[in-house]
C-alpha cells in the first residue's frame, strides 16, 4: 500500500492521505509546525504533496522545511510541490492581463499592480515567492535530485495519485523531486 503525506493541508483533508498542517482541525491527522519537526518516522512516505503551502514559510527557513520533507520520504520517494508562479504573474502584469488576477476582487485592489501584489502576497500569508529556477535551487540544496517541472495533473513519477491534490492551475507551476 502506498503511504502518502499531504503537508500544509489546511481544510483540504482527503481520505487516504496522512494530512498535516500547522493548525489542528477536522481531518488533520498530524497537527505540527514543520520548522519544529514533524512527529513522523523517517523514510515513511512514498510521496509527499504540498500545494501552495511552502510560500507560507519564510525564505530563511525554506531549507529547513524542505529537509524535513526529505527526511520523511522513503529513499526514491517523490516530493510534488504546487507553487505560485512569479514568472507568470510578472508576464500578466507586463502584458496588462488583468484577467490573470481574477482571484483578487476589485474591492481589494482595482489596479493591475495592486492585484498582482495582493495575489503574490496572498493577503499577507505568503512569505516567499517562487520561480521554477528558484524552487529547483532550493530542492537540490536540500538533498533532492532529479528535479523536474510537471504539468497540472501530470506526473513524471510512477504514482498516478500524486496529482490528485493539484489546484490553482492558472497561477501555479508544479515540480517533482526525488529523495
Amino acid at each position: 500500500m502506498v503511504c502518502r503525506l499531504h503537508w500544509g493541508c489546511g481544510p483540504i483533508t482527503p481520505y487516504g492521505w496522512v494530512n498535516s498542517d500547522i493548525q489542528a482541525g477536522p481531518g488533520v491527522d498530524v497537527p505540527a509546525d514543520i520548522l519544529a519537526g514533524l512527529p513522523l518516522e523517517a523514510d515513511q512516505f512514498d510521496y509527499v504533496v504540498a500545494i501552495h503551502a511552502l510560500p507560507e514559510i519564510p525564505i530563511r527557513e525554506q531549507d529547513r522545511a524542505l529537509r524535513e520533507l526529505h527526511r520523511v520520504l522513503r529513499p526514491g520517494g517523490i516530493l510534488r510541490l504546487g507553487l505560485p508562479d512569479l514568472d507568470k504573474a510578472i508576464r500578466a502584469y507586463q502584458t496588462k492581463d488583468v484577467d490573470y488576477f481574477f482571484l483578487i476582487p476589485d474591492e481589494m485592489a482595482k489596479t493591475i499592480s495592486g492585484k498582482m501584489i495582493t495575489q503574490l502576497l496572498w493577503y499577507s500569508i505568503s512569505r516567499c515567492m517562487f520561480t521554477t529556477e528558484f524552487a529547483t535551487e532550493l530542492l537540490e540544496r536540500s538533498g533532492f535530485r532529479d528535479v523536474q517541472g510537471c504539468g497540472f495533473r501530470k506526473t513524471n513519477s510512477s504514482f498516478p495519485g500524486i496529482v490528485e491534490l493539484d489546484d490553482r492551475e492558472c497561477e501555479s507551476f508544479f515540480v517533482e523531486a526525488t529523495k
